[in-house]
């Protein structure tokens, strides 16, 4: 389940997907996405996947212009406080 493949209704389209998932990658763009920005909203995200029982793993996708140094991290804080909860 990629969090990043739906521009338009992502939160429904993910609820369609969530109960075959067996792999989540979460996507991040902070400083604004090379082809596009999803502002996604991850406590949103990991209430669809709990709803499902989702176990399984999930990787984290950058794609945001800001420092990666900074923003990577950025990203895994808010992974683990949602979707690793």
């Amino acid at each position: 389940m990629d969090t990043g493949n739906f521009l338009e209704n992502p939160y429904s389209k993910l609820e369609m997907i969530a109960p075959k998932a067996v792999y989540v990658q979460a996507k991040t763009y902070y400083g604004g996405g090379e082809w596009y920005t999803l502002d996604l909203d991850y406590p949103r995200i990991a209430k669809i996947l709990s709803n499902v029982n989702y176990t399984g793993y999930c990787c984290l996708e950058f794609e945001g212009k800001d420092n990666p140094d900074v923003a990577v991290p950025r990203s895994l804080a808010l992974l683990r406080k949602t979707i690793g909860a």
